[in-house]
């Protein structure tokens, strides 16, 4: 969905649909009044800017030609209150612009974030984690010259070229027309260079999206390409990447090289024009001195705002094919949103029902096949079977991660999709295989999921899922920052951070997914005494790898293949000698080879050894 609505902006001629300027110059609606206050900041610099030129006319042709030294001194004062004047003002509004742009970049930033968070797994697994960033911080940036810029010129350079045109009229209207012959040259030269640009720009936009893209990657994995010595791999890939974006920003380079000489040479034009004219007129009586001053200083600040706003289309061109971008991922619909007139849900019992539920992550591709399923309040549900058999899928679509294909997910009778997601998540907790700590303390990260804890509450978790042995030892404690990604840890010390946060978070369903495979044996056992006091009470689903951490649950079914093949207490299905049973004799025989393999065999006499008299 996301990729076709790529060209929502654009066409294939690199054409942008004005609706995308709207919407963007929508988002100035709210700062109307500082706007107002701006523009007539910005009259009230240009009129001062040009009676400058007006005035040293006068001071050359009223009185230094007669010696009057007053009046010169007069005009001067007059000349320099006009350009202090006209200075304040002008400083004043590039503050109030400033201002505007910046807020109007941090309100679209918010705004890029709030969206990303809502947008639902089903976007992430197929969008590129690195492009969404580009978006949100590459993109925009393309803006802040657009925003912080672009208000205060565009208005000054509009109404001094207006200005400038008016004065050189009303000083010698066949003098100004001749200056203006450059026009036509310069509009072609504009609409030339637009063509090029816009198409130039839009592919730098979607280059620096794939480096960041790749980038993101490569950081995110590093553990993984140093293990498999990737990194020659990676560094080509890269590069040929970083061509690409080279080469996509030298093109739009040379674009706008090709157009800013054009202008100056235009100018230069446009400047012996009124030299070589104004010149033979004065030579022959027919105009003054002054009036050639005034006309080349009015003729070089015609053309200084004609190269800003050159510039400044320049900056827009480029904003454009940020805004495309950014507007594209703000237009992505979440795939799972709340349903108008979804109700709250009230404190939870737990009860869980599956009703002929399937489910597939792409279409015509089912991972879940007619699920019938009923899990009581209270009861401890352990999920197993082959890796790729459904087992996370269903844990997911309980919290509605993903809506079901065919069927309902019920949670106290009510559809998973008729009620407000914040209120059934809120009530869940949830500790997965590889846990993500963020940055903070390690106090901050087991209070995530429930802000109001105290400190007393938040040590209380920890030593209830036994997190309180390592933490304690910590340089710092609860108190000591947790570095990216949590790399000051070791996975199972993740784990247990990840325990104490679902503990302190109070819910009414649980979910271990594969929670406890990066953990000790010691402290394995030490966690499954914590949990028998955590899972009293509440619905809890539990989806092990390691078949002894669910010799107690309440009961048990085996997933192969998307369809539930077998279901009943552990006992019960080691009796029946099916696919559980054979799972749970193949996972031990290999620990019981492994432990012989490292020479314990006395942990074999005293442990294994009753466990597979027992199968």
């Amino acid at each position: 969905m996301f990729h076709m609505r790529f060209s929502a902006y654009g066409d294939e001629h690199g054409r942008y649909d004005p609706r995308l300027l709207r919407r963007l110059l929508g988002y100035l609606r709210p700062f109307a009044g500082r706007i107002t206050l701006g523009l007539l900041l910005v009259v009230i610099s240009t009129v001062m800017s040009l009676l400058g030129p007006y005035l040293i006319k006068v001071a050359i042709d009223n009185h230094i030609a007669s010696g009057d030294l007053a009046g010169l001194d007069r005009v001067l004062l007059l000349t320099l209150g006009t350009y202090l004047v006209g200075g304040a003002c002008f400083g004043a509004q590039l503050y109030l612009m400033g201002w505007i742009g910046q807020r109007v970049l941090a309100r679209l930033r918010d705004q890029i974030f709030d969206h990303v968070q809502r947008l639902s797994l089903s976007f992430f697994d197929r969008q590129e984690a690195g492009d969404t960033m580009s978006r949100l911080v590459n993109d925009v940036d393309t803006l802040n010259q657009l925003f912080s810029m672009g208000l205060s010129s565009l208005p000054l350079d509009l109404f001094t070229l207006v200005g400038i045109v008016a004065a050189m009229l009303l000083l010698n209207v066949r003098l100004a027309l001749l200056s203006f012959t450059v026009l036509p040259f310069m509009v072609a030269s504009t609409v030339i260079f637009a063509r090029r640009a816009r198409k130039a720009y839009r592919l730098t936009r979607q280059k620096i999206g794939a480096v960041s893209a790749d980038l993101q990657e490569s950081i995110s994995s590093v553990r993984v390409v140093q293990s498999f010595a990737r990194e020659r791999v990676n560094q080509e890939r890269f590069d040929q990447l970083n061509r690409e974006n080279r080469d996509a920003n030298v093109g739009a380079a040379a674009v706008a090289s090709s157009f800013f000489p054009t202008v100056d040479v235009l100018s230069s034009i446009g400047t012996a024009i009124i030299v070589g004219v104004g010149g033979a007129l004065a030579l022959r009586g027919e105009m003054t001195v002054g009036i050639i001053f005034a006309f080349l200083s009015y003729l070089t600040r015609f053309f200084m705002p004609i190269r800003d706003l050159s510039q400044l289309y320049n900056s827009l061109l480029s904003a454009m094919a940020g805004s495309e971008r950014i507007f594209q991922l703000l237009d992505t619909p979440p795939a799972i949103e709340d349903r108008p007139g979804a109700i709250a849900l009230p404190r939870l019992e737990g009860r869980i029902e599956f009703r002929n539920v399937s489910f597939a992550y792409l279409p015509g591709e089912p991972v879940l096949h007619d699920i019938n399923l009923r899990i009581e309040p209270g009861e401890t549900l352990a999920i197993v079977g082959p890796t790729g058999a459904g087992k996370t899928t269903i844990a997911s679509l309980v919290g509605r991660l993903y809506d079901v294909t065919e069927g309902a997910v019920l949670v106290d009778g009510h559809d998973v999709r008729d009620v407000q997601m914040a209120s059934l998540r809120s009530q869940m907790g949830v500790v997965l295989q590889e846990n993500f700590v963020f940055s903070g303390t390690v106090m901050d990260n087991i209070r995530y999921g429930r802000l109001d804890a105290s400190d007393e509450e938040v040590i209380a978790a920890a030593r209830l899922v036994n997190a309180d042995s390592f933490i304690e030892r910590l340089p710092e404690g609860y108190q000591t920052e947790v570095m990216e990604r949590g790399a000051n840890f070791s996975l199972g010390q993740r784990q247990l951070i990840a325990f104490a946060r679902a503990v302190l978070a109070d819910p009414r369903i649980l979910i271990l997914d594969e929670a406890t495979s990066s953990v000790d044996t010691r402290t394995e056992q030490l966690i499954q005494r914590a949990l028998a006091r955590l899972l009293k009470g509440r619905t809890s689903i539990v989806i092990a790898h390691r078949l002894s951490t669910i010799r107690s649950a309440d009961r048990v079914i085996v997933i192969d293949g998307g369809r539930i093949v077998e279901e009943g207490t552990h006992d019960e299905l080691m009796a029946r000698r099916g696919l559980y049973h054979d799972l749970y004799m193949r996972q031990y025989r290999a620990e019981a080879e492994e432990a012989e393999s490292r020479g314990l065999a006395a942990g074999l006499d005293g442990t294994w050894a009753p466990r597979l008299a027992e199968c």
